[in-house]
């Protein structure tokens, strides 16, 4: 298993109380969610910590404070970290309220961007 599948359900339930149009896909080792054709959130397991993080993309504006928290990193595949993405820890999405908390912040961001 590339990614946590239970986590995969739990965001796939959430997405689905949205209404909103999902599709998702194996990507990168892990699974991706898009909304609207556009990337919004996935699952990675990340070598360096070890564990399943969330992605999540909220935009550059809430980046600049999301970042500060403690359970957020810097989405970085490469050395260089991708603006307006985040990775979230599991302590930063054990609950479901924290959970769509993240997704909520995705989704703003993908109406938004065209």
């Amino acid at each position: 298993m590339a990614y946590d599948e239970h986590l995969g359900e739990r965001i796939n339930e959430i997405l689905k109380t949205k209404n909103v149009s999902i599709n998702s896909k194996k990507m990168m080792g892990g699974l991706i969610f898009m909304v609207n054709e556009k990337m919004t959130c996935g699952i990675h397991i990340d070598k360096k910590y070890g564990d399943s993080l969330l992605m999540a993309k909220i935009g550059m504006e809430a980046y600049e404070e999301e970042i500060k928290k403690e359970v957020c990193l810097p989405m970085d595949f490469t050395g260089r970290p991708m603006k307006g993405y985040i990775f979230i820890t599991p302590n930063g999405f054990d609950l479901d309220v924290d959970l769509e908390y993240w997704i909520d912040k995705a989704l703003e961001i993908n109406k938004m961007k065209k």
